[in-house]
């Protein structure tokens, strides 16, 4: 009996079991623009319902929707603690966007159809919206829910986007480009905020190890934490590429 159906010989009723259960089975590291590639080359591999993205957090394994709010917790911290900054971004900009203008038009974390995900520029947006409710931030002002012509601060081009809650300046403002006026945004800047959620990787060197607070960033924690799920009925049907479950997938 080879390896890939001796467990299916146990017990056939053991099936339904493996198919509740889910392993980790590797760190994808950065995806960046490869998004469509992984989700095709997995899809194939383990099928459209086969596998998952998870994340480690505090030794538990938990899906994208749980660890994002970790993410924006480190924006709510950093942009708290720094008065100026809040002033700055609601006097002088009305809205924030990560690679590219049209990103403004999300307001949700799940992005299944975007070629890059953006999260930084949503939890900035949320952030400064909550500050407007807050008593102990008079500068951060309700505003009008209206669509407005800013100049992007970076490049000086015009475009007509909307206004996010609690800005009233006229500039448009990117946060992702070490060149742009807004890096201070970044989450390669922003450190986690609980020492906890703190990780490395010996053999990984990835961008945001080179930039800002490197592994201590909130931007570590996102790519560090992030793991690959697999339906266990799907990893033990691979058979002899079980030792290499996610090959291909780091491949440019």
């Amino acid at each position: 009996m080879d390896r890939t159906s001796w467990w299916q010989a146990l017990d056939p009723a053991a099936e339904a079991d493996l198919e509740q259960i889910w392993i980790p089975i590797g760190l994808p590291g950065f995806q960046g623009d490869t998004k469509a590639r992984r989700r095709e080359l997995l899809d194939g591999r383990f099928g459209n319902d086969g596998w998952r993205i998870g994340h480690v957090v505090r030794g538990r394994i938990v899906p994208p929707a749980a660890a994002i709010l970790e993410y924006e917790q480190a924006y709510r911290v950093f942009l708290r603690d720094r008065p100026a900054l809040v002033h700055f971004l609601v006097t002088t900009c009305g809205n924030v966007y990560d690679d590219k203008p049209s990103n403004v038009f999300d307001a949700d974390y799940e992005q299944p159809d975007t070629d890059l995900n953006h999260y930084q520029d949503i939890s900035v947006r949320r952030v400064i919206a909550e500050l407007v409710d807050d008593p102990a931030w008079p500068e951060v002002v309700a505003t009008r829910h209206e669509t407005v012509d800013l100049v992007d601060a970076g490049t000086g081009l015009v475009h007509r986007v909307p206004r996010s809650p609690g800005f009233r300046g006229i500039h448009l403002l990117q946060i992702r480009d070490p060149l742009s006026p807004g890096y201070v945004l970044n989450p390669a800047v922003v450190p986690v905020h609980d020492p906890a959620l703190i990780t490395t990787h010996p053999s990984r060197d990835e961008w945001y190890h080179a930039e800002g607070c490197g592994h201590l960033s909130v931007e570590a924690f996102w790519q560090m934490s992030k793991v690959i799920e697999a339906r266990y009925d799907r990893w033990l049907a691979l058979g002899d590429g079980r030792s290499v479950p996610l090959e291909g997938l780091l491949a440019p």
